[in-house]
């Protein structure tokens, strides 16, 4: 009993990080996302209709902005990831 245990563990443990490399992108970014990015995963206490927080940003040439610069009364979609 102890032995299947033991193989289902071993099964169950194969079947995460397979799962984890799939969502991440590939086995060593799946080690960096638990390592790095799990642990400071939490929930904000933004809601819905919120102003957004002023904060600065940093755009893609290197610059830096002050979110509340490019608001002025229209939205504004911000793009958090990568797209190749």
């Amino acid at each position: 009993m102890l032995k299947w245990m033991a193989i289902g563990l071993g099964v169950l443990v194969v079947a995460v990080y397979v799962a984890l490399s799939i969502m991440a992108g590939g086995p060593k970014d799946a080690l960096q996302m638990v390592r790095f990015a799990l642990p400071h995963m939490h929930r904000g206490n933004l809601h819905v209709g919120d102003h957004a927080p002023d904060v600065t940003l940093v755009s893609l040439d290197g610059g830096s902005f002050q979110l509340r610069d490019h608001l002025q009364g229209k939205p504004l979609v911000l793009v958090f990831g990568s797209f190749t």
